[in-house]
């Protein structure tokens, strides 16, 4: 007589923390998968869009504004300037910094990521309705916005004083 197959029991399946762990495994691969068919990283994707949000800047502001801590920075920063996506030039009123800016280049690569981006959420989000997709997002931002202030990790106006957010989930590291 064979023995029957060992189920998994359903109880932790049904975990909120064991499902956004499980779908993020999911979305840092989409996500991972498409940066990566267009030649970039994460981390390439937030500089060129933190870049276009609020222009021309200093690595220690980039890092602030983009969450990617300043020991990663000057790596990431070559990588895209070796592809001339973007240029770094003597800060005018401080020599010994760099101001960083984007190029028409930087500019073209950004829309392939955010189109390659929003494929990866669609695929990501599939099975969901356009409202539901809109109410999950609200979910998950406020479920982040509440352990980030608890963790003093929230940034931003009237933020509470702490290191920058640095959130790596769905492969924008």
């Amino acid at each position: 007589m064979e023995n029957p197959p060992e189920e998994t029991p359903a109880r932790w399946k049904r975990l909120p923390s064991w499902l956004l762990t499980q779908t993020a495994h999911h979305a840092h691969r989409l996500v991972t998968d498409g940066f990566s068919a267009a030649h970039a990283r994460g981390y390439h994707y937030r500089l060129l869009a933190t870049l276009d949000e609020f222009g021309p800047a200093s690595q220690a502001a980039l890092s602030r504004r983009s969450g990617i801590h300043v020991s990663d920075m000057v790596a990431a920063i070559n990588e895209l300037a070796d592809r001339q996506l973007v240029e770094r030039a003597p800060d005018p009123s401080d020599r010994r910094r760099n101001i960083i800016s984007l190029t028409a280049a930087g500019r073209r690569q950004l829309r392939r990521l955010e189109k390659q981006l929003a494929e990866s959420q669609d695929e990501l989000l599939a099975p969901l309705s356009p409202e539901e997709r809109e109410r999950l997002t609200e979910l998950l931002s406020r479920l982040l916005d509440h352990h980030d202030r608890r963790t003093g990790a929230a940034e931003g106006p009237g933020a509470e004083p702490g290191p920058p957010a640095v959130h790596t989930v769905s492969g924008l590291r």
